[in-house]
């Protein structure tokens, strides 16, 4: 089972990945991170990618239903723009689950449906304490 750091380097070998980071979203700070940051600080990425996770995870017209064995209701949050695409993966985990992966893949060198299944498959290998 991957600890933060080998999570994260097994997400840069992901076909197209610019950079990772595993978030905490309730306190915006990054708890890891690899490779580049948009815009160049992986602090404010991650607090601006916690904020989206925040909104995701928080507000009732994207968790209307829920997990129904008590996993978080929203499973990822994907974000696209003209040359990259923004994978954020929340981490089920046995405290709180308030922890996302984030990972920035470039559009044309990127497989945005590979990075969802394996960030999913990291996630839940992820040994977190």
């Amino acid at each position: 089972m991957p600890g933060i750091d080998e999570c994260l380097l097994e997400a840069m070998r992901l076909p197209g990945a610019r950079g990772a980071a595993l978030v905490d979203w309730t306190s915006g700070l990054a708890l890891g991170t690899v490779g580049e940051a948009p815009g160049g600080d992986h602090e404010t990425t991650a607090a601006e990618a916690a904020e989206l996770a925040r909104m995701a995870a928080e507000h009732g017209a994207f968790t209307a239903g829920g997990a129904p064995d008590g996993r978080p209701p929203v499973e990822d949050v994907i974000v696209s723009n003209h040359d990259s695409y923004h994978l954020l993966r929340f981490v089920d985990t046995s405290f709180d689950s308030s922890v996302f992966l984030h990972l920035w893949i470039g559009r044309e060198e990127g497989n945005l449906a590979l990075a969802r299944i394996r960030l999913g498959e990291m996630a839940a290998r992820l040994v977190l304490g």
